[in-house]
């Protein structure tokens, strides 16, 4: 017989979401895991002590969360997402009657808290991880990828004064017709002031001109506004700290710079912030290795090697992680050279010597573009008569070379990334952070910074980092819960199996030695 179903809503009913979320549903198993009820104390003195109640901050982490692992950057659509859904409902804390909070709430509530409640929720969710024996600790692999800030290249404003600039760069807005103007200017005069110097915006101009010629072929071509734009000439007045990024093969655009730092036992993230894009990333391993540092050692966890790309590499890091006692598994930068070609170095006379035998000697070290460098020379008599001159130094009077003054940082760091180890070390880092990575921009609402400034920003990175993590912890623990399961079966049928032999051997004996009685009693 065929079903037909009415529907008449009811007036009256008895609800109840515990019943209704099965124990094994993500956001179940996840309200029993994560406990955020320090929060309350953390956060007492950024309210006042009258006015109407404002969100609870733990319903507040946990908003932000869900938009995390659900991939919501929006917080409008998160809060329509959440009244949709049981069971989210049930980890919040709010029955199908009770209205979430507004959306812009949620938005001055992460501008409310500092970076530092945020940082100290995300070491608590490591924490989580670190006890259940996800976190090894002694290799790290560190990385960096560019967000999208969330602000226009259409709004950049050139910095002033401008009187070094030429008429064509002084026109130069990269604003579109629609006048696409933000309605306040949030930079301060700091960064609306030009620094640049005179062979710099020299630099700029030139390039300028050549960005008209060959703009065609450029990504980004479709924007006939598009103009080339740099970071020494131009701001943004609506996130003043989002800086122009340049990546080839891409368009320019205003972004973050993202470092993070991941444990290569189970891919757990250990380190995240957020610095401006115009960085370079040998400029931050630094301060970003200390601290991760400090966070492991608070843990009790020890640090022995650190992985990263060539884009860290640098002489002073090498050194400096060196007397960290941590060993680095960096390649060098394309640019590094480690002497002249066809020259040896002579350590007791601190000397290259040519092909012919003269001794390149040492005069100065000094800084050359933020780097510091020995300088060795000849004398003119060595190169007056050489047969080699004109192949060696051309018209020049004596041959002039400068190596950087960390060579033997650079000579080890090359040994170990050459070696076996080193090659091992390499693909564990490729399998480790870069896939993090991936799985945060695309599957884990990384792909833009919803927020303004770069405090925010960081806010963003780790609040998506501590989804990422508790993704894990919930997947490890539910692996570890099955494989004590299958162990404890495995036990029980291993014992069984035994009482099964020891039966079946006192069968055989018993009724091997009733059948010889009875062959001897018919004998």
């Amino acid at each position: 017989m065929q079903g037909q179903k009415d529907y008449s809503e009811k007036l009256f009913t008895n609800f109840q979401l515990s019943q209704r979320v099965p124990e094994n549903n993500f956001y179940s198993r996840l309200k029993e895991a994560l406990q955020l009820n320090y929060l309350y104390k953390e956060t007492r003195s950024y309210y006042g002590d009258c006015g109407q109640k404002s969100i609870d901050p733990v319903v507040f982490f946990k908003l932000c969360l869900v938009g995390y692992l659900e991939n919501i950057i929006s917080d409008r659509q998160l809060i329509e997402h959440c009244s949709m859904r049981l069971d989210i409902l049930y980890f919040l804390g709010y029955n199908i009657d009770e209205p979430l909070p507004w959306h812009s709430t949620v938005s001055r509530t992460r501008q409310l808290f500092p970076v530092g409640v945020f940082e100290k929720t995300f070491e608590r969710v490591l924490e989580m991880c670190i006890d259940k024996g996800m976190v090894s600790g002694h290799t790290q692999s560190v990385d960096s990828a560019l967000v999208k800030a969330n602000a226009s290249m259409d709004s950049l404003e050139l910095k002033v004064p401008a009187e070094e600039l030429d008429e064509h760069l002084r026109k130069v807005r990269v604003m579109n017709k629609s006048d696409r103007k933000p309605k306040t200017d949030k930079s301060d005069k700091d960064q609306r002031q030009l620094k640049a110097s005179k062979e710099k915006l020299q630099s700029i101009k030139s390039r300028q001109e050549h960005w008209a010629e060959t703009q065609e072929q450029r990504a980004g071509a479709g924007n006939k506004f598009s103009k080339y734009t740099s970071n020494h000439t131009h701001y943004s007045p609506t996130d003043p700290d989002a800086k122009i990024a340049v990546k080839p093969g891409k368009p320019r655009q205003l972004a973050y710079m993202s470092q993070l730092g991941v444990d290569s036992s189970h891919h757990v993230i250990t380190h995240i912030e957020a610095v401006t894009a115009e960085k370079k990333d040998s400029q931050v391993l630094i301060p970003v290795v200390e601290a991760l540092s400090r966070r492991l050692h608070r843990n009790g966890l020890l640090w022995s090697n650190v992985l990263a790309d060539a884009g860290y590499s640098s002489g002073e890091n090498y050194a400096a992680l060196e007397q960290m006692g941590l060993r680095s598994f960096i390649p060098p930068h394309g640019t590094y050279k480690g002497g002249p070609k066809g020259f040896s170095f002579d350590e007791v006379r601190n000397a290259w010597i040519c092909p012919e035998g003269k001794a390149v000697t040492y005069r100065k070290t000094k800084a050359e573009k933020g780097s510091l460098k020995h300088y060795y020379l000849t004398r003119r008599s060595d190169c007056a008569g050489c047969p080699l001159k004109q192949k060696c130094i051309g018209k020049s009077y004596e041959k002039r070379i400068a190596v950087t003054v960390y060579r033997e940082e650079y000579e080890r760091a090359i040994a170990r990334v050459k070696s076996r180890e080193g090659q091992r070390m390499k693909k564990k880092r490729q399998s480790t952070v870069e896939p993090v990575f991936g799985t945060l921009i695309n599957f884990t609402g990384m792909r833009k910074v919803n927020t303004l400034g770069i405090e925010n920003a960081s806010k963003v990175m780790l609040m998506a980092a501590m989804a990422y993590n508790l993704k894990k912890y919930l997947k490890f623990t539910a692996r570890n819960a099955a494989a004590k399961a299958e162990s404890a079966r495995a036990f029980v049928f291993e014992k069984i199996s035994f009482i099964r032999n020891i039966l079946r051997l006192f069968e055989t004996l018993f009724f091997g030695k009733r059948e010889i009685e009875l062959q001897n009693s018919t004998c």
